[in-house]
């Protein structure tokens, strides 16, 4: 058998892990560092950090709930046109040939942050599947999240900054 020494991980052992909403801390610090592309008055858009394509976007309201229907109209109405108007903008800035667009509510329902709803957009492109996932379990990204933030963040000069 092998050993490895890993001497630094003892830090992690045992240790109680605190994990802020992703949704509710976006605002604040480095937007680049945190993948958000900006918001509106009640929404924050994002590229997720762990995609199953590149360009893979999140839309949030602003408001930390899982429930779609207890948002209020206004709220609904803001995070509603800016899931159209990011649909716009990546398709002018990728020219995607399709989209996945949806919204996992609930653990169930295979939401990875059940208490903070939000939509996923996946542009889709013919041949972005192959065969690694099935067989490996590994994604194949073609381009680096950077990378593709700012090829992205032009496109939506239409959201504020924070």
């Amino acid at each position: 058998m092998q050993v490895i020494w890993a001497p630094w991980r003892m830090a992690y052992i045992g240790a109680k892990v605190e994990r802020s909403c992703i949704f509710c801390a976006a605002t604040g610090g480095d937007a680049r560092e945190r993948l958000v592309l900006g918001a509106t008055t009640h929404s924050i858009v994002m590229l997720n950090r762990y995609p199953y394509q590149s360009a893979h976007l999140m839309i949030a309201p602003r408001r930390h709930t899982a429930s779609l229907p207890d948002l209020p109209a206004d709220e609904h109405t803001d995070l509603a046109e800016t899931l159209r108007r990011s649909l716009h903008s990546l398709g002018e800035a990728l020219r995607p040939d399709g989209f996945n667009v949806g919204m996992n509510l609930g653990t169930s329902a295979g939401a990875g942050i059940a208490d903070h709803l939000h939509w996923h957009i996946v542009p889709r492109w013919p041949g972005d599947t192959n065969f690694m996932p099935v067989l490996a379990e590994t994604r194949v990204m073609p381009q680096h999240l950077l990378e593709t933030y700012d090829r992205l963040l032009p496109a939506f000069g239409w959201l504020g900054r924070g």
